[in-house]
């Protein structure tokens, strides 16, 4: 059998399981067991698959059709144009997290701070594109912090990146400032939750997904504990739900952030609020 006949054989199965793009997703599996990147599959599609290496295969397209993340699959998610590592106790990095990214990237920063670090990739990002910064990841999940380590170690990032187990801020001294604070936190709504994809709601951590109530407990704690780490004109940087966009601002707004405003995804949802915490004479 050929490249080309396994992927022709995985395609129905996928599909019959709803899974979407299963023509993209065969291709990234069959590219994942025979060790290659996938932009080299297109090479090698006419030569003989290997009787170990097609087994291999035949057993990730199952896994896939039981509604398993491709990530957890290949252990690897595509970020910003690096590879980072991914189990299920970290989410899978989106690109609309992206949004996040160029929003911070947009203006100078030398101490970021990543409130739920999960996976690593906003923090490990950021300072991967900013040589001269240095930061701190927080997270109430040790296993998530592994992740993060072996993240910040793949890409050079762990002599500039602090990782620590904690809710928020809790982790930090009480003298640490910092000139841009950052979160991806747990934003979906508890009777939301049975309406998110499989992959998502059976394979990704719902601490990280969910805070179990209206999905703003994170945003109402980040605006009451981040200013107290924050420099006078520091920046906030959140990613919201895409109905969240009045209630953040709003919270932020009442907790003394000025200039809170929105960016938009690539679908144009609004997807990240920013806002500058003023800070007083006694910062």
């Amino acid at each position: 059998m050929t490249g080309s006949e396994a992927i022709a054989l995985a395609v129905p199965r996928l599909t019959f399981a709803g899974v979407p793009e299963p023509a993209r997703d065969a291709r990234r599996l069959l590219a994942h067991a025979l060790g290659i990147a996938p932009d080299r599959l297109t090479l090698v599609l006419c030569d003989e698959v290997p009787e170990e290496i097609a087994t291999q295969f035949d057993h990730l397209v199952a896994r896939r059709a039981a509604r398993e993340p491709v990530s957890h699959l290949t252990g690897l998610r595509s970020f910003w144009g690096r590879e980072f590592e991914v189990t299920r106790d970290v989410l899978d990095p989106r690109p609309e997290t992206e949004t996040l990214i160029a929003a911070a990237l947009a203006a100078p920063f030398g101490r970021v701070l990543d409130l739920g670090t999960g996976s690593g990739c906003i923090l490990l990002s950021l300072l991967a594109e900013r040589g001269g910064a240095t930061g701190v990841g927080t997270d109430l999940s040790p296993k998530a912090l592994a992740v993060a380590r072996l993240n910040a170690w793949r890409h050079g990032l762990e002599d500039r990146a602090t990782l620590r187990e904690g809710s928020w801020t809790g982790p930090l001294a009480p003298e640490e400032r910092f000139d841009l604070v950052v979160s991806n936190p747990p934003y979906i709504a508890a009777a939301e939750m049975g309406g998110l994809a499989p992959e998502v709601r059976d394979h990704e951590p719902a601490l990280a997904l969910t805070d179990g109530d209206d999905g703003l407990t994170a945003y109402r704690a980040i605006a009451d504990a981040a200013p107290e780490h924050m420099v006078p004109s520091a920046r906030l940087l959140l990613e919201i739900g895409a109905s969240q966009r009045d209630d953040v601002t709003s919270i932020l707004r009442i907790a003394g952030f000025r200039d809170v405003a929105t960016q938009t995804d690539m679908d144009g949802r609004s997807r990240v609020v920013t806002a500058i915490w003023p800070g007083s004479q006694g910062d």
